[in-house]
């Protein structure tokens, strides 16, 4: 990502438990930072819009932000560039937008997914969380990768504020602040053909197998 020119630092969040070898790892890549949330178990975890809060606020972050969901790897035809360039597009029409990724998903699925459903400019009005079928027409299924423009940051303390006493269901996964965030400020979408989910080693061996089978040159792929 840093290869790309458009992002120039990486920061990962991690537990207590994990945070030495995370730092081991990144002693060889010197644009990435760890940072420990100093939990030590699930039950204690801060949630993953805490944590981006954190982060944020540890770095001193006054710039727009990429939150990517360690699990998600994109097809060949996902550009990092092309993506940002959206970005700035976005931000041409309304100063603040932010911007996130939507593929077409089957209708079975749209209950595994959130479930963008947006107007004719490609602006969002509402995420809908695992919706059946039936519920939306919409079948554009929104992965964890957004790029939250640097003037929505500061909404993620009033959004933690009105959470603080909501189980942590209600403020772990960081598409819980998009859906409060797209009826308060303007977010766009990029489409895209797919991504993997890679959860467990199936997925994992599907994954690598296809790159290997489509992904000639490396030094292309995300560029």
């Amino acid at each position: 990502m840093t290869a790309s020119e458009c992002v120039d630092t990486i920061f990962v969040i991690t537990n207590a438990l994990y945070f030495e070898p995370f730092q081991e790892w990144a002693r060889e890549f010197p644009n990435v930072k760890i940072l420990s949330d100093g939990t030590k178990t699930n039950e204690a975890r801060l949630g993953a819009v805490a944590c981006l809060q954190l982060t944020i606020k540890h770095f001193s972050v006054e710039d727009h932000v990429i939150v990517v969901g360690g699990d998600t790897l994109f097809k060949e035809d996902f550009s990092l560039l092309k993506f940002t360039e959206r970005f700035s597009e976005a931000q041409a029409k309304h100063r603040g937008a932010s911007l996130v990724l939507c593929y077409q998903c089957k209708e079975e699925e749209t209950s595994k997914y959130g479930i963008l459903e947006v107007d004719e400019d490609m602006r969002v009005s509402c995420m809908k969380e695992k919706p059946q079928p039936s519920e939306t027409q919409s079948r554009k299924a929104c992965p964890c990768f957004y790029l939250f423009s640097k003037e929505s940051l500061p909404l993620l303390d009033v959004f933690l504020d009105e959470k603080k006493n909501a189980p942590i269901q209600e403020r772990d996964a960081p598409g819980t602040f998009l859906s409060w965030l797209i009826l308060r400020r303007p977010v766009y979408v990029q489409e895209i053909l797919g991504r993997f989910d890679v959860g467990n080693l199936p997925s994992y061996i599907e994954c690598d197998k296809y790159f290997k089978d489509r992904v000639q040159d490396n030094n292309v792929y995300l560029q």
